[in-house]
């Protein structure tokens, strides 16, 4: 073949992979640029204060509020909470996340059955979640605390270890893990960034801005929202609310979140 043609070739190639990552460069300094125009008027402020209001709401046989709920820092200790769950609970005997959590005192404090407590716990076109809404406030109480996801407990750490085997876990007719997409620094689908998940200087920002408001959705949605989504990409089965998966999986990245400072709700595209 002709050099000269080669050379010609070459410098075409170049020169669109240039473009291209100017062109990435511009997308993400767009989507940055809307999301900081947007920072000062989230519209999660809506579901924060649906969700306050929800905590001290007298419901069920009980007739109580959730005043009384132990997230983890003692009774009706709310400040910094969400930034130290999942967690173990000896009354539950297992690692709860913040939903699962809420579920259980919704039981044990309001006499309310598990049906009753998880019912609509993800938003729908026609219905909001309650539950999507206390978890708005609740982690909105811990901004700028600092993410500590205990390891302590033997239970916590067992749940470290599968959430990090599940992280890398190949199944399903793609045969994709979340590694697939979430190992590997630079890269993105369409306009979607999908961070390192491995890399903790990447983790920490992910992690620290869940639950968030959703742009595209029009809603705010929870860590256990995005698992639950993630794993239908996967054409994995439909995972129940609160199942293990979600809160192994949870507690990895949480680990590897450790040392940033929470900044939920966050806003997403």
């Amino acid at each position: 073949m002709n050099k000269n043609i080669v050379a010609a070739a070459a410098s075409l190639l170049l020169g669109a992979g240039g473009i291209a990552l100017a062109q990435d460069a511009s997308v993400e300094d767009s989507i940055a640029a809307y999301r900081e125009m947007l920072a000062d008027d989230n519209p999660a402020e809506l579901w924060e204060i649906k969700g306050r209001e929800f905590w001290s709401k007298k419901r069920g046989p009980k007739n109580a509020s959730l005043e009384a709920c132990n997230l983890g820092l003692g009774s009706g200790m709310v400040k910094g909470a969400f930034a130290q769950l999942p967690r173990y609970f000896a009354d539950a005997g297992r690692v709860q996340d913040l939903e699962m959590r809420l579920v259980s005192c919704m039981i044990d404090l309001q006499g309310l059955s598990r049906a009753e407590a998880e019912k609509n716990h993800f938003s729908t076109d026609n219905d909001a979640s309650d539950i999507e809404a206390l978890v708005a406030w609740i982690a909105s109480e811990s901004k700028g605390a600092v993410i500590a996801v205990p390891q302590t407990h033997p239970k916590e750490k067992e749940a470290y270890a599968i959430g990090e085997k599940l992280f890398h876990f190949r199944t399903g007719p793609y045969d994709f893990a979340c590694s697939t997409c979430h190992s590997t620094s630079g890269t993105r689908i369409r306009l979607q960034v999908l961070p390192n998940l491995t890399e903790p200087a990447e983790a920490k920002p992910i992690f620290a801005t869940w639950p968030a408001y959703r742009v595209s959705q029009g809603t705010v949605r929870s860590m256990e929202n995005r698992i639950t989504d993630c794993l239908r990409q996967q054409r994995m089965p439909l995972a129940d609310y609160g199942a293990d998966v979600i809160t192994d999986l949870t507690v990895y990245m949480g680990v590897q979140a450790a040392g940033g400072q929470m900044a939920a709700p966050g806003l997403k595209r």
